[in-house]
């Protein structure tokens, strides 16, 4: 009868006695199956394509799915950093508590400007937390930040031409730390500076532990990433901005900026390596950090905020900050 799952295939008759067929079973089991489905459309990959909304959802039941986090998406962890990202407007799609959170004056002002913004308020085990921040110091809460959007290096020369002040640009060689450069987005937003220029390759970018680090900077100092950063060098160069490279062997020292009043980019290179040949020989000027201990090198972030912080004395001289 059809459809009668009990059905029993045809009985064969062998010289080992009559056997009963599988009813095609075994046959329909060698039919092919068509081609293998993308990786964004299979739900147990990890690129799958609903793994975001999947987890959305897994997360507000505390589920063991809420571990994961939506694809480009990145989390600044920990209660001060969430706090100075609410603070400065940081974009952000949801807050994750912990359940049974033990909330202290931070917390409360947390939950009180994420109401403000009508941001969803998810809770979820010790165990999820810890994996969407990597295992992160989060101390119970988490800010999932959706991918940075990076600014043109021409609109940070408007935002120069906005205050009527020359620009002052800084541009990183090289640096692959990401507390470097939380570290120089700070000494950008305390001197003056009108922006900061990443590489595309081989480069620290815009992710959850920059905005740590920055400590709410990163929400007041653009940044641009751009494809060749030498050619956009160039490019600064031809619009009348001058390259001061940042280097232990330089030209002149942080004193002696006579450059300083003029549009400037100033390039850092990494630490240990410093700047990279192009960097150097597309450079105006290379500068240098007088130094009278025994350490023969500092830290590029270090570095940099000495180095603004010469620049922006410079201009407050000359009534230009």
């Amino acid at each position: 009868m059809a459809g009668n799952s009990s059905r029993r295939g045809a009985v064969r008759k062998g010289k080992k006695g009559a056997t009963v067929g599988s009813g095609g079973v075994r046959r329909r089991g060698l039919e092919g199956k068509g081609p293998t489905p993308k990786a964004e459309e299979r739900p147990n990959h990890k690129k799958y394509a609903g793994a975001g909304k999947a987890a959305g959802g897994a997360a507000r039941r505390g589920g063991p799915k809420g571990k994961a986090k939506v694809p480009g998406s990145d989390q600044v962890a920990g209660r001060n950093a969430v706090l100075e990202a609410l603070r400065e407007e940081v974009p952000a799609t949801q807050l994750t508590v912990l359940v049974r959170l033990d909330a202290d004056e931070r917390v409360r002002e947390i939950m009180r400007l994420a109401a403000a913004r009508s941001l969803p308020v998810v809770e979820a085990s010790r165990t999820d937390l810890d994996r969407i921040t990597d295992h992160a110091v989060h101390q119970g809460v988490a800010l999932t930040i959706p991918p940075y959007e990076y600014a043109g290096v021409d609109e940070l020369l408007q935002i120069a031409a906005e205050r009527f002040e020359p620009p002052l640009l800084v541009a990183l060689d090289g640096i692959t730390d990401p507390r470097n450069l939380g570290a120089i987005l700070r000494s950008a937003d305390a001197f003056g500076a009108h922006g900061v220029i990443l590489p595309e390759r081989r480069s620290v970018s815009m992710t959850a532990s920059v905005w740590k680090v920055a400590a709410g900077a990163a929400g007041r100092v653009r940044v641009a990433q751009v494809t060749n950063l030498n050619r956009t060098l160039a490019s600064l160069k031809e619009q009348g901005v001058f390259v001061l490279g940042l280097d232990a062997d330089g030209d002149v020292t942080s004193r002696e900026l006579e450059l300083g009043t003029q549009p400037a980019v100033l390039v850092v290179g990494a630490e240990g390596k410093g700047l990279s040949r192009l960097a150097r020989e597309t450079s105006d000027q290379v500068v240098s950090i007088p130094m009278g201990g025994r350490s023969e090198s500092l830290n590029a972030s270090v570095a940099a905020a000495i180095a603004l912080y010469e620049l922006s004395g410079v201009r407050e001289r000359r009534g230009l900050a």
